[in-house]
């Protein structure tokens, strides 16, 4: 995401861009946070550092995922506002709303029901970063706004066998059968739970558009108590039907196999996007092409 935001930004002609690795600055330490923040003094950030995965990762790592996250959002929102940063952008994620939310999901269904349990420990800590945020408005009178992304794919995507989101695991997954000249691909749960996907593209398009509404057309879209905007392409595929397109996209030729005794996480989740796009935005890329294009870059890269 955070490379996506970058090309984003400099396809609008943004020179002064300022970005670290994990390497070069590890956002769970505060002194060195707040050192960064001191000395480079930015005008604008872009919250997209998380530690993400899919179903696997969430059950495996649960304290890493809430304990890592709540530190990174935490500092970086805390310094942010140390330093003076004039507008700062918190990246969210779908799965902060209810496991059993109604379908779309409004930003207003936030904390209504109890959250998906595989996932929950993200869930917590990014809903934490929101509620951060809108207390730093109210109280100092801050400019941080929030976006909730559905489920992102595309270049630079994590293909971890285990530790991936859904596309990417796929695309490695078929890709992978095909050069072994495999019978079949086997995918967990019943492949009947439905999920929006988004490039990450589109997506970063978007953080720039709503970082650049001027402060009335925001607030006339959010409340102090609500300020976080869905960004998402507003349709849904099974997990069966995105296995296929996968597939194909892939150039596979053997059978899909769907492992049941595997848990198969929220059976829906889609993203009402009225409110971004009353604010003039909406994606540009079909899933089709964006897996193809996904795909070329995962060989390209990976080989």
């Amino acid at each position: 995401m955070g490379s996506a935001i970058v090309r984003a930004l400099r396809k609008r002609d943004y020179s002064n861009i300022l970005t670290r690795t994990h390497a070069e600055l590890d956002l769970k330490d505060q002194a060195a946070v707040r050192a960064f923040f001191a000395e480079h003094q930015p005008e604008e950030v872009y919250l997209a550092a998380a530690k993400v995965g899919g179903i696997h990762a969430n059950n495996t790592y649960p304290a890493e995922f809430i304990y890592d996250n709540l530190m990174v959002q935490s500092n970086v929102i805390h310094e942010a506002w140390r330093a003076g940063v004039r507008k700062l952008l918190f990246l969210g994620s779908s799965c902060i709303y209810p496991r059993m939310a109604e379908q779309p999901i409004r930003e207003e269904y936030l904390m209504n029901g109890a959250l998906e349990p595989t996932n929950e420990p993200y869930a917590i800590a990014k809903i934490a970063g929101i509620k951060m945020c809108e207390s730093y408005n109210r109280q100092y009178g801050t400019d941080f706004r929030s976006v909730m992304p559905t489920n992102l794919y595309g270049p630079g995507d994590n293909y971890h066998p285990e530790n991936s989101h859904v596309i990417p695991a796929l695309i490695r997954r078929f890709h992978e059968a095909k050069i072994a000249g495999a019978e079949k691909v086997v995918i967990w749960g019943t492949g009947k739970p439905r999920r929006e996907f988004l490039h990450v593209d589109d997506m970063a398009d978007a953080c720039v558009h709503v970082m650049n509404l001027d402060n009335a057309t925001y607030a006339a879209h959010t409340s102090p108590m609500l300020s976080h905007i869905n960004v998402g392409t507003g349709e849904d595929v099974t997990i069966r039907e995105v296995a296929e397109m996968i597939k194909n996209a892939v150039g596979f030729k053997g059978e899909i196999e769907y492992d049941t005794s595997k848990p198969d996480g929220t059976p829906r989740k889609l993203m009402n996007t009225a409110k971004l796009t009353a604010l003039g935005w909406r994606p540009s890329k079909s899933l089709g092409d964006g897996l193809k294009e996904t795909y070329g870059h995962f060989v390209a890269e990976y080989g």
